[in-house]
């Protein structure tokens, strides 16, 4: 291999370390974006949900790079197989990052109508389901960053997890609508937060999935999701929110 080649080879994988630094830095602010917003809602902290709201703008920015930085790569580089595969994966990524820095900021969107409605008891179960949401998010982020593909399985299997929370919430709200009638509409508000929160569960995998692909070429086998049986009567109540 002469000079010329290993110049290319190196300049190739300093690319792809700068792409891979932006799109886990970009990860970051989402993982932060998405506890910051729960908290926001828990502790009536209209100011920290004003932060996430704004703080959205630099998430979509980075995914903007990204986009530019892959570009670049793959018009000087023209790179091959699994080079191209992580370009790709890379750039899918940001995607799905950027989609869960939103869901961030429509939950913190709700925050003001959640404080206005006072007490809601079964926004006790919340703090739990984020908290799960937030270490699915960061475990998917991790296998990006060492490309492990056992762990991005795991994350793809405890997915579960997520749709139990969503439809145990979803039980317990629709109780609490029928005994507090008056408390229907904050009700679907948490309920449209909860949805976000699942969601959010669904981007990592997705994370998890390309993860998956980038390394070993194949698609991972399709996880089976949880028994969500309040999919389209959820769906309906989060329009009317």
């Amino acid at each position: 291999m002469n000079n010329g080649t290993m110049h290319t080879i190196r300049a190739f994988d300093e690319d792809l370390d700068q792409l891979r630094v932006q799109v886990l830095e970009m990860g970051g602010l989402a993982e932060a974006a998405i506890t910051a917003s729960v908290d926001a809602m828990i502790h009536r902290d209209l100011e920290g949900a004003l932060r996430v709201v704004e703080n959205d703008r630099r998430i979509d920015a980075m995914e903007l790079e990204v986009e530019r930085l892959a570009v670049r790569l793959i018009a000087l580089r023209a790179p091959m197989a699994d080079d191209l595969r992580s370009v790709i994966a890379a750039l899918k990524i940001a995607g799905v990052i950027e989609r869960m820095g939103d869901y961030a900021k429509n939950i913190a969107k709700r925050v003001p109508v959640l404080d206005a409605a006072g007490p809601l008891e079964p926004i006790s179960v919340l703090p739990a389901m984020g908290r799960a949401v937030s270490h699915l998010v960061k475990d998917a982020l991790d296998a990006y960053a060492n490309g492990d593909t056992e762990s991005a399985v795991l994350v793809c299997q405890r997915d579960r997890e997520i749709d139990d929370f969503y439809n145990s919430l979803f039980r317990t709200l629709l109780t609490y609508m029928m005994e507090q009638p008056h408390n229907i509409t904050p009700s679907a508000h948490l309920l449209f937060v909860a949805k976000n929160l699942e969601r959010i569960g669904d981007h990592a995998t997705n994370v998890a999935e390309m993860v998956y692909y980038a390394a070993t070429g194949e698609q991972m086998t399709e996880r089976t999701r949880g028994n969500d049986t309040t999919a389209n009567l959820g769906a309906n109540m989060e329009k009317q929110a």
